[in-house]
């Protein structure tokens, strides 16, 4: 049975102390412009805990220290608090953060146990997929009467990918258990990739805006699936990791789900850790990464691709992200992100081509986020904005993924045959 959330009070949290005048003015840099505005959502999901006071009875308490250490936050991450302008500049005015309670009457495992997206959004402060605007940062908490809470985040994507994000929510939680956190984060993007006169585009538009029905589902790739795939892409890919053969596996069914059309995966590939020197972009905040389109070589699916061939696509694609084309991608000139961006643009506008998009969030310690109260019980998304676009994100114990995927509803139950049917090597596999 379906529990509603029924909202408490809606209020503005703004940064502690103001924003000096020489950071009010931050410059988008072109990664962040070519982003869509959306929110990103998040949701962790905390156990009631008495020794650590997480109880029925102290819920405006503990409001109360979430909505102080998101002020003093905010003062390192200005931008949060403020609002877009022309597509250009973040102006860091303070104009704050919209801050959220609410409460359900039902317990929390119950809850969880109903892993239906449309049921999850109401645990966020707005639904990412509507189009509403709010504030640039949105913050929703939901006591449940069995103690528990619901920490829903909304973030957005234009200003912070989710490096960034976690570079946020971590230090909001550090504070909020009173810890002294001192985080080195800059906001230069800009710099490096300073931003451009880009001509009006329904490039991204086309992405999100279907009169098709997308729904947003969870499939879990755990051990044993995993295994199944990893199996199968080690005879011609050395060391394949989870993240590449789970992204395979999923565009491959793309592929089969929409047999006339061409399928390219278009993979977010974070430039940190990719520069040299390594410490160049380590804490740089902002949308620093790429997405790198990888194209089947039969095109349209005939049935003939295999499995590992797509992990190989996949990986050499990945890999042309190295400490060269990020500096060819830098400053004012001809730019090889840009270069591939617009090759790919016209295909997607004329219909010629369909993306699906993936991000992995695996490796973020998302399990690690603690407000004093413990670490999270469990922790996803929810419904996604763009079409045909899946996020991973590590299942609690580390060993296996749990991907989040957009898909059109009707080819919803092809997929959770595919993926329950990994078991069966030649089933899903080879075919």
């Amino acid at each position: 049975m379906k529990s509603y959330v029924q909202e408490i009070c809606r209020e503005i949290v703004k940064p502690s102390s103001e924003t000096p005048h020489h950071l009010r003015t931050l410059r988008l840099s072109y990664l962040d412009q070519l982003v869509p505005s959306f929110y990103v959502p998040l949701l962790f999901f905390y156990k009631a805990d008495e020794l650590r006071g997480l109880t029925t009875f102290n819920h405006g308490q503990i409001s109360q220290k979430l909505k102080q250490s998101l002020s003093s936050t905010l003062t390192s991450f200005h931008p949060l608090a403020g609002s877009i302008k022309d597509n250009t500049i973040v102006d860091s005015n303070d104009s704050g953060v919209e801050f959220v309670e609410a409460r359900v009457n039902t317990q929390l495992m119950a809850a969880i146990r109903e892993l239906d997206t449309e049921n999850l959004k109401q645990y966020l402060p707005v639904d990412p997929t509507s189009g509403e605007e709010r504030t640039l940062m949105v913050v929703q908490v939901t006591f449940f009467n069995c103690g528990g809470i619901a920490i829903g985040v909304c973030m957005p994507h234009q200003v912070a990918d989710f490096a960034s994000i976690m570079a946020f929510i971590n230090t909001w939680a550090a504070t909020c258990r009173g810890e002294a956190e001192h985080p080195s984060v800059s906001f230069n993007l800009a710099s490096y990739f300073p931003p451009r006169d880009f001509p009006e585009s329904d490039f991204w538009q086309s992405s999100s805006a279907t009169n098709e029905k997308f729904v947003t589902k969870r499939f879990v790739f755990d051990e044993k699936k995993l295994g199944v795939l990893l199996e199968s892409a080690a005879s011609s890919v050395k060391n394949p990791t989870r993240v590449e053969v789970v992204s395979a596996f999923i565009w491959k069914q793309f592929r089969k789900m929409e047999p006339g059309k061409t399928f390219a995966a278009g993979h977010a590939v974070n430039l940190r850790p990719r520069t040299r020197p390594s410490h160049l972009l380590e804490n740089v905040s902002g949308n620093c990464f790429v997405l790198k389109f990888a194209f089947a070589k039969t095109g349209k699916y005939e049935g003939v691709d295999e499995f590992h061939d797509l992990v190989s696509e996949l990986r050499s694609t990945i890999r042309t992200v190295n400490d060269e084309y990020i500096q060819k991608s830098q400053g004012t000139g001809e730019s090889s992100y840009l270069k591939d961006l617009f090759f790919t643009s016209p295909l997607v506008l004329k219909g010629d081509l369909e993306l699906c998009g993936f991000s992995s969030w695996c490796g973020f310690p998302v399990y690690k986020v603690d407000y004093g109260w413990g670490c999270p019980f469990w922790f996803c998304t929810t419904a996604l904005a763009a079409k045909n676009s899946t996020v991973l994100v590590d299942s609690k114990d580390g060993r296996g993924i749990e991907a989040w995927v957009n898909v059109k509803r009707d080819n919803v139950e092809m997929l959770e045959t595919q993926v329950n049917l990994l078991s069966s090597f030649e089933s899903c596999i080879q075919s």
